[in-house]
């Protein structure tokens, strides 16, 4: 069993329930900074990981881990694949909890910060992947996605809007690269000498 496709249909599952069924479940999800320690919501962590603010929200980040995760999984293993993303979630709410832990009012959700770790992850091993994305005609190198992808984040970060947290996509891109280098230095050597080639 692909831990990978578990991943994708739960949260597909959960964010749909919640945007269209139950929209509690969502509420009871979220990362809330100011009540993380205080009321001892420790699972939000995880658990706004697993749903979506909307349907573009939550195509965009499947998309991306539809074209990442899969391959990734295969190179690393379920075992490895499972601790990057689950630490992901982690480590890239760790910006935003400073950022925010003294405003009651501050919510966040999404998988940007995992989906994000995978992607960088991946374009370690992968780096002359390409993907196509509707309605661009071209294929996209995955280096250049990648900036494009942070990039997005940083500018959205700026507007503030909606509860995404784009915060935690740098955050996750940074945890991404760290856990290749730490697990699997030599993936690093190979992706020099392909940038070398």
């Amino acid at each position: 069993m692909s831990i990978a496709l578990v991943i994708f249909v739960a949260t597909l599952v959960a964010s749909l329930a919640g945007l269209y069924a139950k929209p509690q479940i969502i509420e009871r999800s979220l990362f809330r900074p100011y009540w993380f320690l205080r009321r001892k919501q420790y699972d939000t962590v995880v658990t706004s990981g697993f749903v979506h603010a909307d349907l573009p929200h939550l195509i965009f980040n499947m998309v991306t881990f539809w074209f990442f995760a899969f391959p990734l999984e295969r190179q690393i293993g379920p075992v490895r694949f499972v601790v990057l993303y689950f630490l992901a979630l982690a480590v890239s709410d760790l910006g935003t909890y400073f950022k925010h832990r003294n405003d009651p009012q501050y919510a966040s959700l999404g998988a940007s910060g995992a989906i994000s770790a995978v992607l960088f992850a991946a374009i370690v091993y992968f780096p002359w992947m390409k993907l196509f994305i509707i309605p661009i005609p071209l294929p996209i190198p995955a280096p250049l996605f990648a900036v494009g992808y942070v990039a997005y984040s940083w500018y959205s970060a700026r507007q503030a809007r909606g509860r995404i947290n784009h915060d935690a996509h740098l955050g996750g891109a940074l945890f991404g690269l760290l856990f290749v280098l730490v697990t699997d230095p030599a993936a690093f050597g190979q992706l020099l000498r392909w940038i070398g080639s």
